[in-house]
């Protein structure tokens, strides 16, 4: 039985942008996708009167399977990571209690602050839910995962604190009966993929990829999930027939061809660099800001909103916090970007 979705939990970075504005709020490369990868879809748009064929989806699959080590039946091919997390409410437990086999899962434990489409989906669909919130500074250590949980959801690196997890860390939280899923969104923004879980076979851990934030592909919707081959086929049951289209899995299949990965590598240290200055730019304000590794920054003020409106009056615009279970309401979040000296510029003039 479904339940209403917290207010909030339906809120992205997308929705506080308007035209022209200097957006700091969505983690999405700016400029568009490369050229390369334009006309490679480009020339793709001939083929669109046909449906998408198994040879392209094998490509796609084969192409992810390299990049990870991972087997062919071990890849699931998603319209983006969020598919994954509305999948997730139709997957029974891997090893199902009695009381829950029927009913679905018993309880998922959502680490928290973080994205939130796992929950709004999880509560759409009636299963329980709860956060296992992390004060500050966000880390695992406070962690208190309720043994009864037989599915957890974390990212990492966790969107909006931008803290990196150990894999160590990560690999504790599992249990028997228990899956673990880890949202690995922003992996590919991190130098060397640290830390990711992309390249284990486990029973018991799922990690969800995104494509659509290093490439510019947030329009095109892709992205895929590894996992055991017994708990995807059971993930990816219910969907249609065709349930990408032919541009996606050109895309996938681009995205993770090894030069497209070294792309990504340089791009991912040019970030580390740019959000090293970004951070100190912050503190040489007197704010303080979240230790991350992602290529967005979490920080507070003094008044939130106030700078939030104050920004938008200067065509800026940021990341409101209060929608995410677990943050005070005098937090922001703001995209790395190499304008970010501009955003530094207008928030002196509010702060004290």
């Amino acid at each position: 039985m479904s339940r209403p979705t917290r207010a909030g939990a339906r809120y992205h970075g997308d929705q506080a942008a308007g035209p022209g504005m200097l957006d700091f709020a969505v983690n999405v490369r700016p400029g568009g996708p490369p050229p390369w990868l334009t006309e490679r879809l480009a020339a793709r748009l001939p083929d669109l009167g046909s449906y998408p064929s198994r040879s392209d989806h094998d490509r796609a699959v084969a192409a992810v399977a390299a990049r990870h080590g991972r087997r062919a039946d071990e890849v699931a091919l998603l319209a983006g990571g969020a598919e994954g997390f509305a999948l997730l409410a139709g997957l029974r437990p891997v090893h199902a209690r009695p009381a829950s086999a029927a009913a679905g899962w018993h309880l998922a434990a959502l680490i928290a602050p973080s994205f939130t489409e796992p929950e709004a989906v999880l509560t759409a669909a009636g299963v329980p839910i709860q956060h296992v919130v992390l004060p500050a500074p966000f880390t695992l250590a406070a962690a208190q995962v309720p043994d009864e949980a037989d599915l957890v959801v974390i990212g990492n690196p966790t969107n909006p604190t931008g803290v990196l997890h150990r894999r160590e860390e990560l690999l504790a939280l599992r249990r028997p009966g228990r899956l673990l899923v880890v949202d690995e969104a922003f992996a590919d923004a991190i130098p060397g993929e640290a830390e990711t879980l992309a390249g284990e076979s486990l029973p018991d851990v799922l990690v969800l990829r995104s494509l659509t934030k290093t490439w510019a592909l947030a329009g095109l919707r892709v992205g895929y999930a590894l996992g055991a081959p017994e708990v995807l086929a059971r993930l990816t049951a219910p969907r249609p027939h065709w349930p990408l289209g032919t541009l996606q899995l050109e895309a996938i299949a681009a995205a993770n061809a090894p030069e497209a990965v070294a792309e990504a590598e340089a791009g991912a240290r040019r970030l580390a660099e740019l959000r090293d200055a970004m951070t100190a730019g912050l503190n040489a304000l007197g704010l303080s800001v979240v230790a991350g590794a992602a290529p967005f920054v979490l920080f507070t003020v003094p008044d939130a909103e106030l700078m939030r409106k104050h920004l938008e009056s200067k065509g800026i615009a940021v990341r409101r916090c209060d929608t995410f279970v677990g943050l005070p309401e005098n937090y922001l979040r703001a995209a790395v970007r190499p304008e970010w000296p501009a955003l530094i510029d207008a928030m002196t003039e509010v702060l004290p």
